[in-house]
């Protein structure tokens, strides 16, 4: 006859104890509770457990090599405890995380920075991702969470606006555009000028505010990340339009001045709509939030950026 996880409970008990009364204060029950229960179990099973010698209770040999096997349950059970616990504190686990050009340079990997301090053990993989790729990914399940500028609609998938964004102007400390507290277009035209590529969200919406304003875009160069723009602009080769989410961290030598009437996009997170989020998941999202809110997205008066210091 098989045995019933209770009666395999009394059993453990009894041989780790080594006494009925060390079983009954282990497990919270008296010790009548025990020796019936205990009783019942050498029944089920038709053979004697335990043996009292000299007042002692003693294991027998059978009792011994059954609990080898019951030992080897108990260290499964804790091992499953413990991931559970591990997983209820997120202290594990593993997240693929996808990102368009313009959330994925700066402002995923400063929140992965922080992520880390409290979620040291997680995994983390993380890749930035044309706007095809990465819905692919998603549907896939080959990503927990996106993040994208653009807009994103499928049936699958949940979009949660995290934020906003918008362009500024990038240019080296102590240029001519930092005595202005709002950069209009028309300011730009005298210098050379350091674009998103067209083909880009960002690129795509600074060229329909060029053309809202009567203005053709004529830039010298179209590059397709921030760092490039951030990198010409500090090496001196103009000024740049880029997204204020990429370069809020970029200080060096450089200073920043808001667009005025500057188009604003939205910063949107993307994860698989038709399952539960994992507790890594969430605790990532909420990583997400505390980073829009220190950056100052919509928490900040219309985006006044200081020169950098």
């Amino acid at each position: 006859m098989s045995l019933n996880l209770r009666q395999i409970e009394i059993f453990h008990a009894v041989m780790v104890t080594g006494s009925i009364s060390g079983a009954a204060q282990l497990l919270y029950i008296s010790q009548p509770a025990v020796s019936r229960l205990l009783s019942q179990t050498e029944y089920r099973i038709g053979f004697a457990l335990f043996e009292r010698i000299k007042g002692r209770l003693h294991a027998t040999p059978e009792a011994k090599k059954l609990f080898r096997e019951v030992q080897s349950v108990y260290n499964g059970i804790q091992r499953v405890n413990a991931i559970a616990q591990e997983l209820a504190d997120n202290r594990q686990g593993s997240l693929n995380i996808v990102s368009s050009t313009n959330g994925g340079q700066m402002f995923i990997p400063n929140a992965i920075a922080a992520f880390r301090q409290s979620h040291p053990g997680v995994k983390i993989n993380f890749m930035i991702l044309s706007y095809a790729h990465l819905l692919e990914r998603l549907l896939d399940h080959q990503a927990d969470l996106g993040l994208i500028t653009s807009p994103m609609e499928h049936p699958n998938l949940t979009v949660e606006r995290l934020g906003t964004n918008r362009l500024v102007a990038l240019f080296p400390r102590g240029h001519p555009l930092e005595a202005l507290e709002d950069v209009r277009l028309q300011d730009l035209q005298p210098h050379a000028l350091i674009t998103y590529d067209r083909s880009t969200p960002f690129g795509a919406l600074t060229e329909q505010f060029y053309e809202a304003q009567g203005l053709a875009l004529d830039p010298f160069t179209e590059v397709g990340s921030p760092y490039s723009a951030s990198a010409l602009v500090q090496l001196g080769a103009g000024v740049a339009l880029v997204d204020e989410f990429s370069v809020k961290s970029v200080t060096d030598g450089l200073a920043m001045r808001p667009l005025a009437d500057s188009p604003v996009a939205q910063i949107n997170l993307v994860y698989y709509g038709l399952e539960p989020v994992s507790q890594t998941a969430r605790a990532f999202i909420e990583v997400l939030r505390e980073r829009v809110r220190k950056v100052g997205s919509d928490a900040l008066a219309p985006c006044r950026i200081a020169a950098a210091a």
